[in-house]
């Protein structure tokens, strides 16, 4: 890949989803700088190997996170974003369809910045996502 900004990392296998993602965020313009990676090894190659500064390089911003990903599980991608030096300060944001409390519980104690279960309703997976990029996009403040 190409050096170049980007804001938001999808970490997607379900392609339905991915583009249901992509497009609630396109429709809020803020899908202008988005990598879409479809499953836990390339998401970790990504990450860590080609990468070892991916904050920096990429100047992420937030990653979407699912769990049930093919190779490598969310859950494993999510601890070495957190104990890593370079990527602990991204947001990660865990989409899930998961509503699993052992799910919650194992994001939160790896400190997970957020956890939101995709809803099935499309109106309403269009507004979660929206509203989920318009808030780490836009509202928070990060360490740059």
């Amino acid at each position: 890949m190409e050096n170049k900004e980007i804001d938001i990392l999808l970490i997607e296998d379900n392609p339905n989803d991915a583009e249901l993602t992509m497009r609630a965020l396109r429709k809020k313009d803020l899908a202008n700088n988005l990598h879409w990676i479809k499953d836990g090894e390339e998401a970790l190659d990504f990450l860590l190997s080609e990468n070892k500064n991916a904050r920096l390089k990429y100047n992420l911003k937030m990653i979407l996170l699912d769990l049930k990903l093919p190779k490598i599980s969310g859950f494993q991608i999510l601890k070495h974003i957190k104990n890593n030096e370079n990527l602990k300060n991204i947001p990660v944001v865990v989409l899930t369809s998961s509503k699993e409390d052992r799910d919650l519980s194992e994001c939160y104690s790896n400190s997970v910045n957020s956890y939101i279960v995709k809803p099935v309703d499309f109106s309403e997976f269009m507004e979660t996502v929206s509203s989920i990029g318009i808030y780490w996009l836009n509202l928070n403040q990060s360490i740059k």
